[in-house]
């Protein structure tokens, strides 16, 4: 048993030592081949100066420039719609009529009231002018001796009592001819006008809420009114855009309604703060509308341009690599047909192109393949004939 065990270590010892015995020759077979570097096939494109941009796409929706509600100071029951959805109005036009039966009992009973107080102030002025004949009579015989004193105080007393009276029939005529002003617009709170100051020419009739029949309290909406023929685009940009965000900036939006179709617009304002939960501030942008292909409510999407490099010195965004934590490119060399690998530091990339704002470079880069070079290493071009430079 125990020869067995023996013959069996003694086994597995050659065997190990045959197996590093193989591997050491093998990896001296190897290393002349690895010491030796391959030509790597690659890629290459030219470096061109272009004017790049800095562009952003913000998505947001389209709301109308203005919009209200129509609605009723009063409450009654809504007798006459005369618009609906889709309808062009004027600023002014009548849109509803309620019920104003009650109304109208109100201003006649302000009228009748309004006549009382007048026909008072009639009978007050002429109660005023018997007083003041009668006190200046009592006034001259008091004069000639004939009227005592206490005759005079009697007749100045009702002469006051009468004026009195007059400026109370004067002030009850004021207060009902308050009373039937107030009726009389309570009475036209029954006719619904649309009417607005801001803004030039027609809108439109966006919503109806209620029917002809409908009983309404005071400021229930009938329906609203929109402004269309100017949109406004509302979209949210991030804290590090925001500064790049000024109001008359031009923009670019489209919509899925009316695809591959452009429309222009500019920034009209953005807030002066970000919101703490998002870390955004809304941007709204004022876009013309005038044949109202666009509608309220549809998903934008906005293309701001920031920042605008002419003559900018640009490379493939392929092209870029990072080796040892350093970002850079692969210069290639068609006379020796290495690469050499230069770090750089970039500006705005755009349109698949990055803008390299140092070190000043020319030639061309390697875009395809350099995940296998090192520095200085042979290439190899797949497209020999490519342009050694560019401009664009």
């Amino acid at each position: 048993m125990k020869k067995v065990i023996v013959i069996t270590l003694v086994a597995l010892f050659a065997g190990l030592l045959g197996w590093r015995i193989y591997s050491r020759v093998r990896e001296g077979r190897a290393d002349p081949v690895q010491r030796v570097q391959r030509a790597v096939a690659v890629e290459v494109r030219p470096i061109a100066r272009r004017t790049i941009r800095n562009t952003a796409v913000l998505t947001g929706s389209l709301l109308p420039r203005s919009r209200f509600n129509a609605a009723p100071n009063v409450a009654g029951r809504l007798e006459k719609l005369l618009v609906n959805i889709g309808d062009e109005i004027e600023s002014g036009d009548l849109i509803a009529v309620l019920d104003g039966e009650e109304y109208f009992q109100q201003v006649a009973q302000a009228r009748a009231e309004l006549d009382v107080s007048r026909a008072n102030l009639a009978d007050a002025e002429s109660a005023l002018g018997l007083a003041t004949r009668d006190t200046d009579r009592v006034r001259e015989l008091h004069g000639q001796g004939i009227a005592s004193d206490a005759e005079l105080d009697e007749a100045e007393a009702r002469l006051r009592v009468a004026e009195a009276r007059v400026q109370v029939a004067r002030a009850q005529i004021a207060q009902r001819e308050a009373a039937l002003r107030s009726a009389e617009v309570r009475l036209a709170y029954t006719r619904i006008h649309a009417a607005w100051k801001d803004g030039e020419g027609p809108r439109l009739i966006g919503e109806r809420f209620v029917d002809e029949g409908a009983t309404l309290r005071a400021n229930d909406p009938v329906v609203s009114v929109v402004d269309t023929a100017v949109m406004l685009a509302v979209v949210y940009v991030i804290e590090g855009d925001f500064p790049a965000i000024r109001p008359g900036q031009p923009v670019e939006l489209t919509v899925d309604a009316y695809p591959g179709r452009r429309f222009s617009g500019r920034v009209a304002r953005r807030a002066p703060v970000l919101d703490e939960a998002s870390r955004q501030a809304r941007v709204e942008i004022e876009v013309p509308n005038p044949d109202r292909t666009l509608a309220p409510g549809m998903f934008a999407r906005v293309g701001i341009e920031f920042d605008q490099r002419p003559e900018a010195l640009t490379v493939p965004q392929a092209a870029l690599v990072r080796r040892n934590g350093t970002q850079g490119v692969f210069l290639a060399d068609r006379e020796t047909l290495t690469a050499r690998f230069v770090p750089v530091e970039t500006g705005i990339t755009s349109d698949g192109h990055v803008e390299v704002v140092s070190p000043e470079i020319e030639g061309e880069v390697v875009t395809l393949g350099h995940h296998l070079l090192e520095e200085g290493g042979p290439i190899t071009l797949a497209n020999p004939g490519g342009a050694a430079g560019g401009r664009r």
